[in-house]
């Protein structure tokens, strides 16, 4: 598969859709960063869980860059040092976004629910689909049936992640939306300062709809390969 051309016209495109959402990403967090707010990240999360009745919800600082995620399992959100102590607009939609997501824990918001019970799956396929897909894709030039065989196991499998990230999709748009709905309405920024975190939320949302793509696409490349095998 790594010397075949067809799978970069295939992959291409979303890869290089994916490196551009990755600097977006930082190049807009860095600038966002020197955008003032009037409290920290860890204070603005603190006051939407609150303000949702989500006061058993912890606020925790974590290492690394862009580390922020909340935990469902111990009900924990963990933000990143800049995002904890950042006293900015980048760290306010980073924070608020992740308390978005508690929020839709605490309400059984469908897509995430769904989208945690295809996790071990997404897990999985993601981990043994694509390289049984490969290994199948292989074998199939010399023994087609066994390697057809493999190949389609492995397109079953990493159907799992396809839809996975499909999922995702409206999971990360939704906690986005509330984050910007409640900073502006909670007046913990005014509505002329929304602009600034919808810049933030909005290129981190391009690498959700860059990781989605990928996936799909590397999914119709194994499919059109069978398919190809077969006629």
């Amino acid at each position: 598969m790594i010397f075949d051309p067809i799978y970069f016209l295939f992959i291409g495109p979303p890869l290089l859709l994916g490196l551009y959402a990755q600097w977006r990403v930082k190049h807009t967090f860095e600038s966002m960063s020197q955008v003032p707010a009037r409290m920290s990240g860890a204070e603005a999360a603190r006051r939407m869980l609150d303000s949702g009745g989500l006061n058993q919800v912890a606020v925790e600082q974590v290492g690394g860059h862009l580390s922020d995620h909340y935990d469902p399992r111990d009900k924990v959100l963990r933000l990143s040092s800049q995002v904890y102590s950042g006293r900015s607009m980048a760290a306010l939609g980073v924070a608020c976004h992740e308390a978005g997501h508690a929020y839709q824990d605490a309400q059984s918001y469908a897509p995430l629910v769904i989208r945690n019970m295809a996790v071990p799956v997404a897990n999985f396929g993601s981990r043994i689909g694509v390289t049984m897909a490969t290994i199948g894709l292989m074998l199939s030039y010399q023994t087609p049936s066994i390697g057809n065989a493999l190949l389609l196991a492995g397109i079953v499998l990493f159907a799992g992640v396809v839809f996975f990230q499909v999922v995702n999709l409206p999971v990360e748009f939704d906690a986005s939306a509330r984050a910007r709905r409640h900073l502006v309405d909670a007046n913990l920024i005014s509505a002329n300062e929304e602009h600034y975190v919808a810049k933030v939320l909005n290129a981190a949302a391009l690498t959700y709809v860059a990781g989605t793509l990928q996936a799909i696409m590397t999914l119709a490349y194994f499919v059109f390969r069978l398919m190809g095998d077969r006629r």
